[in-house]
């Protein structure tokens, strides 16, 4: 029985997606203090010049106080979502399954957004459904430093290089700047469609 503990992300990398796949049940960090530059509110993908940082801006607290993660609003007053979406449109509207996904996320950037960790959690569950992913989640009570469970909480340093190498797939854009590794699972989506699921499958997860 594999349990994880992992952090809601924002489309999250295809390292994490495979680390859901492979787990019995993912338990969601809910109790932490929010950091940044990591892949709570960013995603990146693949782009003519190269990889492309999807970032959705966040308020922070003028005291400086520390805020928890469930706490954190989107910063609104900018058109991330309308961004967003036209870079999706710009890199990937050629790639083979982008139409056939399309109308199933574009709600992700017209609906109304406040709360971050809360719009993770739909984003994990549109990916789920699209991708046939079945996994138990739970979110944690509270803030464990060693948890009795397998800790992946790592994987959402958007900085911090594991051991995972991704496996090649054929990238729309690759003829451009060759093949580029782990980037947000859309990238995988759009470009293997429906075999995205037995590709995450077989990746080496390090449990």
């Amino acid at each position: 029985m594999k349990t994880i503990l992992l952090h809601p992300s924002y489309f999250p990398s295809i390292e994490q997606m495979a680390a859901v796949v492979q787990a019995d049940d993912v338990v969601w960090e809910v109790e932490d203090n929010y950091q940044k530059q990591t892949y709570r509110n960013r995603a990146y993908i693949a782009h003519s010049n190269g990889i492309l940082l999807l970032n959705i801006p966040v308020k922070h607290n003028k005291n400086g106080n520390r805020q928890k993660c469930k706490e954190v609003i989107v910063e609104n007053d900018f058109p991330w979502q309308e961004q967003h979406w036209k870079s999706l449109l710009s890199a990937y509207r050629t790639s083979p399954f982008f139409e056939f996904y399309e109308d199933d996320i574009e709600h992700l950037f017209t609906d109304p957004v406040d709360n971050l960790m809360t719009h993770n959690l739909n984003v994990f569950e549109t990916l789920a459904g699209l991708i046939g992913i079945e996994v138990k989640t739970s979110k944690t009570v509270e803030f464990q430093i060693d948890p009795p469970i397998l800790d992946f909480r790592h994987l959402v340093n958007s900085k911090k290089k594991t051991s995972f190498k991704t496996e090649p797939y054929t990238q729309v854009l690759e003829a451009n700047h060759g093949f580029l590794p782990n980037l947000s699972v859309l990238d995988l989506l759009f470009n293997e469609g429906p075999n995205t699921l037995e590709y995450l499958e077989r990746q080496t997860i390090v449990f």
